[in-house]
């Protein structure tokens, strides 16, 4: 495939070698094929563009190519965000040359207005959100974005430009609007919309307290997508989530493939919380009811999914999203117990108890 676009930076990194095998595994991670791999250099590419990083004498090369504008921001995104990640020790100053290097408009951002709200039960609010050019929302495998949210303290917030480095830049930090991150739980790019589903625990929570008073014709900001992708060509699938990861389990269930396999557990409060969901898989669905338990304080679901045996006869995949200590148990059982790498599985902290912000809590 051609790339015409192309992209650059020259960077001094003297602390590169404690850090470069972070940067690698991160790229490598967004499911890249590795064109090179050896001390010096490296190479990725996927079906909208490629990236390359290497040494030189003096310096860091790194680079880009895609076949149009869109890959071309994700390059530069996938690039700047893993830098910005790990490099901190050497600070670098990312300033990229070439295509749309001077181009004020960031790529992954849209201005969005809720079109209507639902009710899917007592706790879940279905926000279905309207925009123009959606089509990066589903190309990149990801399935999360950042909502930008207004609020009492900044009622009409600045929107986000692109800056020297490809990334957000705030034009005014005073004005800068809440964020919080969700799952698209459905999207029609050719009707132009997305469908967010909220969990809702009364307005001390930013993303809460917008979802209980949104309405139709209001407007929020939407970035991404984000995350990393996951498998979706895989045989076997063990995967589970609470309310806060019901959206994208749900989701999964419906664009996996038909002959996929495996478990998916679900936890949830009662009965009356059970969502219907139009499982297209052949993998078995079960739900689980914490009943009288506060949210968070069970690991009946991260202990469902442990006794589950892992598929090693198969191209098997490990998902989960739910509360912190529930995914890091289950990803400790996944990593270190059974010894499984990170492209075999995703365990996902989607909040913390006691906290707010962290992902969709």
């Amino acid at each position: 495939m051609t790339y015409p676009l192309h992209c650059a930076c020259r960077l001094v990194l003297p602390q590169y070698a404690t850090y470069k095998e972070k940067i690698r595994s991160r790229l490598e991670s967004f499911r890249a094929k590795v064109e090179t791999r050896n001390e010096t250099e490296f190479r990725l590419s996927w079906a909208f563009g490629w990236l390359s990083i290497s040494e030189r004498n003096d310096h860091i090369m790194i680079e880009g190519g895609a076949a149009d504008a869109t890959g071309l921001a994700r390059i530069k995104d996938l690039l700047a965000t893993a830098f910005k990640l790990y490099a901190k020790i050497d600070a670098p100053q990312i300033v990229w040359t070439g295509d749309h290097a001077h181009d004020p408009e960031l790529a992954p951002f849209r201005l969005m207005v809720v079109e209507k709200v639902t009710d899917l039960n007592a706790r879940i609010k279905r926000v279905r959100l309207h925009g123009s050019d959606l089509s990066r929302f589903e190309e990149f495998g990801n399935m999360h974005v950042r909502l930008l949210l207004p609020c009492l303290a900044v009622p009409n917030p600045v929107w986000p430009v692109a800056g020297p480095d490809g990334l957000t830049k705030w034009p005014d930090p005073d004005r800068k609007p809440i964020s919080r991150v969700y799952t698209i739980r459905a999207i029609d790019t050719v009707a132009s919309w997305v469908d967010i589903d909220v969990v809702t625990h009364g307005t001390t929570g930013a993303g809460s307290a917008w979802a209980l008073s949104a309405k139709p014709g209001d407007q929020v900001g939407m970035f991404g997508p984000l995350g990393r992708p996951i498998n979706r060509n895989a045989q076997h699938y063990i995967i589970g989530a609470d309310e806060t990861g019901l959206p994208a389990l749900a989701r999964l269930l419906e664009i996996l493939p038909e002959t996929a396999t495996g478990l998916a557990c679900i936890e949830v409060a009662t009965q009356a919380d059970v969502q219907a969901i139009e499982n297209r898989t052949k993998i078995d669905v079960e739900w689980l009811f914490r009943r009288d338990a506060p949210a968070g304080t069970s690991l009946a679901l991260s202990d469902r999914l442990i006794a589950e045996t892992w598929r090693n006869d198969l191209d098997c995949f490990g998902w989960f999203a739910a509360e912190d200590a529930a995914a890091r148990r289950l990803r400790t059982h996944w990593r270190q117990d059974l010894g499984l790498s990170r492209d075999q599985t995703l365990a996902a902290a989607y909040w913390r108890r006691g906290t707010t912000g962290l992902m969709a809590g």
